[in-house]
């Protein structure tokens, strides 16, 4: 009776797999109990931030995310109204329509966590309190995006410009950086 060659490996892996996990058990005698595993837990981890430093992470933070909703009003909203794509009857009007209302919630969403980046910083945070009004009214944008409402479109990109604004009075600069689609796609959910 012939017994191919895997079978043989298999069998002969399990049987010395199981003689090395009883084999401790064994050698200590087969009436004694294996000792108790112990548990070690892992040291709290330092800060590695000082104040000064969060500040300055507070500004790159806020750079970041308001940079992210430049780009994503610029690429998805105001490119789009401006070449007359939400207007009824226009070519891919539904797509467009919905990548807008993406777009607008990404936005508003970095925008918010912009804000909150810039109250770590002293000096970024009295120059965005401003601008604060018109981040919260954002809000209802992505509906009104889906309904056409071309004032949106301009509401949205003022505020934009308010923010670099104040972002550039207090010493950081945001430039326009566009995220990919998937990127607005989970930033409009979170």
């Amino acid at each position: 009776m012939r017994v191919p060659i895997r079978r043989l490996v298999v069998a002969l892996t399990l049987c010395c797999a199981l003689l090395v996990g009883t084999s401790p058990a064994w050698a200590m005698g087969q009436n004694a109990t294996r000792p108790d595993p112990t548990v070690t837990m892992a040291a709290p981890t330092p800060t590695p931030t000082t104040p000064e430093e969060k500040q300055k992470f507070a500004k790159t933070r806020f750079v970041a995310n308001a940079a992210l909703a430049a780009g994503a009003v610029y690429q998805w909203i105001w490119k789009p109204y401006k070449e007359g794509k939400f207007k009824k009857g226009a070519k891919h009007r539904k797509v467009t329509l919905v990548k807008a209302g993406l777009a607008g919630a990404f936005a508003y969403n970095r925008l918010k966590a912009a804000v909150r980046n810039a109250k770590g910083d002293p000096t970024l945070s009295k120059a965005i309190a401003p601008v604060t009004k018109s981040v919260d009214e954002l809000k209802q944008l992505p509906s009104k995006l889906r309904k056409g409402d071309g004032s949106a479109v301009k509401d949205i990109n003022n505020t934009i410009d308010e923010v670099k604004k104040a972002g550039k009075s207090a010493g950081a600069e945001v430039k326009n950086k566009v995220p990919s689609t998937s990127e607005l796609y989970q930033g409009a959910k979170s």
